[in-house]
């Protein structure tokens, strides 16, 4: 319950970075990775954006690769199936798997490569996002932009009650294990069905004792969320400009490379 992406975001000194910018930035990586046709484009990307979340974020390496692991897991796992069962060109590895033969191709590889790159830059520019700017400031930034009253209520209670519940389930589980609720496979079964039912009944309640406590506080269906404004300083802009324009010339003369 301590590492959590809102904790670095609180600590980070890119926090103080103006929203716009830094969504900017984001919305910036996330398109030009996606539009890419080489993989050199998206790689560089997210250098540039676990650059920035490390050093100037200040955000601890080993915590930051622990988060890729996950996403890049996943990604991985689609690519080498793109490797092994698409793509055509010149045969570069080949071999038998259960009288099965398998073989990747350099249109393959290549493929692969891309979608890799794309995933890895989509998901460094997201926890760039994540790891310098508090949710509040987020959930502002939503409102300024005029999108529905309700969405962004909702958005709050829901990420809200995530980490209440979290620790409700965490604290029944712990009891529970205290108990030798979980000694064996048919005790844990049971533990399971009882913390599952015990979580929707406090549910309910936290529910119920949320509505009150808002309608005890004259709750008009709105909620106040104040934006703090922040300059965008001199450096902060030049140092955006040098990675936009990097960024786009590097996806200019990339665009017909093939590096298989």
């Amino acid at each position: 319950m301590t590492n959590i992406l809102d904790d670095y975001a609180l600590m980070s000194p890119l926090r103080h970075i103006n929203n716009w910018l830094k969504l900017a930035i984001v919305f910036f990586g996330l398109l030009l990775g996606v539009s890419s046709t080489s993989p050199i484009t998206p790689f560089f990307i997210a250098f540039c954006m676990s650059f920035a979340t490390v050093a100037f974020g200040r955000t601890p390496l080993k915590f930051y690769l622990k988060l890729l692991l996950a996403p890049a897991g996943f990604a991985l796992t689609g690519v080498i199936v793109i490797a092994f069962f698409s793509g055509s060109g010149q045969e570069l590895l080949s071999f038998e798997l259960a009288s099965y033969p398998l073989a990747i191709r350099a249109d393959g590889l290549e493929l692969s490569l891309l979608v890799l790159s794309r995933s890895l830059s989509g998901m460094c520019c997201l926890y760039f996002l994540a790891l310098t700017t508090p949710m509040i400031e987020l959930f502002a930034v939503l409102k300024a932009s005029r999108l529905p009253e309700s969405f962004i209520e909702l958005s709050m209670l829901i990420y809200r009650y995530i980490f209440v519940f979290l620790e409700m389930a965490l604290s029944i589980k712990y009891a529970q294990t205290v108990r030798l609720g979980y000694s064996n496979f048919r005790r844990s079964l049971s533990s399971m069905g009882m913390l599952g039912s015990t979580l929707f009944i406090r549910s309910w309640e936290q529910g119920d004792k949320l509505f009150l406590a808002m309608n005890s506080r004259c709750y008009d269906g709105k909620m106040t969320l104040f934006e703090v404004k922040r300059s965008v300083r001199a450096a902060e802009m030049l140092l955006t400009s040098v990675y936009f324009l990097s960024a786009l010339a590097l996806f200019y003369f990339t665009k017909n490379i093939s590096i298989i």
